[in-house]
């Protein structure tokens, strides 16, 4: 049985995870990165899973190394985007008129992925373990402020560390072996994925409608394409899956208003549950928690892997501004929680609240989201404040 040491082991090579490996690099840490999946390279086809990347987000895989090995033709910068509320009302966000340069990027997920692989391939101080995943995990004598780990894998090596990260998503392993709690609330609806073919040019605007079936978002892709998210009763969920290629993309180009004219459906449909997950604490001696793992958001924002980036952003500097500190300390690791406390409760109180306020078919507060929302596009202070929100 081969038994390995290591400053940091981090559980999960998702995109945060996989960011925080490569964002290590020039610590001093001797690393391990554990994920069970190995990941594939991408195919030509546009994959599903679609992400929109804020100009924060781009600067830090910049700042490993990534954003540059990846393919630039497979990248579309929003240059604005356009809300529409459920009565008429209308907000339009524009980079131009807020001085910069784009509001976000959109990327396929897969692309993100493996170029995070490959990158980690090769780094001298990370021990990556593929094809492998926990089976048990324990910290040594709780009564001090920093303890050991032990990670026993499903092949029987053996891996300890000062610190473990879980970055192994919404249901974390390595969270339920912690103890710790996660209170999660499902919205009781789901969100439905699709990309299509546009007959007219998006010119690389995003554009969202709060309906009174659920909230619509299109995000440009290259060559004439868009990525749809549709956050709707399970009910609606069922009916979309169901349809034909033909149907599903009529149904779409309907409820967007026909604003890009004919769609052409390029993937089938697929969906996911939504829920905001909440969790607390998100650190303890040895353990911090990260991404998904940390916690969970609704999707109307597209907020979700950009503050999981965040997190991994703080934690890295935190790491390296540890001093003598080990890397589990509890009083250096609480750093982090603090820092990160309050990003977190406002990006989950403000998408909790907007899928309440536009879930909500009260005609009075109907009324008052649409008059709440054309006053926000009209008041030029609060437009520039809601462009700086999105380029975190």
């Amino acid at each position: 049985m081969v038994k390995s040491e290591f400053d940091v082991i981090i559980v999960g090579a998702g995109i945060v995870g996989a960011v925080l490996a490569c964002a290590l690099r020039d610590s001093g840490l001797n690393l391990a990165l554990v994920e069970p999946h190995p990941v594939e390279p991408p195919s030509e086809r546009l994959d599903t899973r679609i992400y929109a990347i804020s100009p924060g987000s781009a600067a830090l895989l910049a700042n490993i190394g990534v954003w540059k090995t990846l393919d630039q033709r497979r990248i579309c910068p929003v240059y604005a985007m356009d809300v529409r509320g459920d009565q008429g009302a209308e907000i339009v966000l524009d980079a131009y008129q807020a001085g910069v340069p784009q509001l976000a990027w959109i990327l396929e997920g897969n692309r993100i992925q493996y170029g995070l692989w490959q990158a980690m391939q090769n780094q001298a101080n990370l021990t990556l373990i593929s094809g492998a995943k926990g089976e048990g995990l324990c910290w040594s004598e709780p009564s001090t402020s920093s303890r050991r780990a032990k990670l026993t894998l499903d092949d029987g090596r053996q891996l300890s560390a000062d610190l473990v990260v879980a970055a192994d998503g919404r249901a974390s392993w390595v969270r339920a072996q912690a103890g710790i709690e996660a209170r999660r609330e499902d919205y009781q609806q789901s969100g439905v994925v699709a990309n299509f073919a546009c007959e007219h040019p998006h010119r690389n605007m995003a554009r969202q409608w709060f309906r009174e079936d659920g909230i619509l978002a299109w995000l440009p892709l290259p060559d004439r394409a868009i990525s749809m998210v549709w956050s709707t009763s399970d009910a609606h969920t069922q009916a979309l899956l169901a349809a034909t290629p033909e149907q599903l993309a009529e149904q779409v180009a309907q409820a967007g208003r026909n604003s890009l004219g004919q769609l052409h459906t390029l993937t089938p449909a697929a969906a996911f549950p939504l829920s905001i997950l909440r969790v607390s604490p998100i650190v303890a001696p040895g353990l911090a928690l990260v991404g998904d793992a940390a916690h969970g958001v609704h999707p109307l924002s597209g907020q979700g892997v950009n503050l999981g980036l965040r997190d991994v952003a703080e934690l890295v500097k935190v790491l390296k501004q540890r001093g003598a500190a080990h890397c589990g300390d509890l009083g250096l690791l609480q750093r982090y929680a603090r820092a990160r406390r309050g990003d977190i409760v406002t990006t989950q109180t403000v998408t909790d609240g907007l899928h309440h306020l536009f879930h909500d078919q009260n005609p009075v507060l109907r009324h008052l989201r649409n008059v709440g929302m054309d006053v926000a596009g009209r008041i030029g202070p609060l437009k520039s404040w809601l462009v700086r929100q999105s380029l975190v």
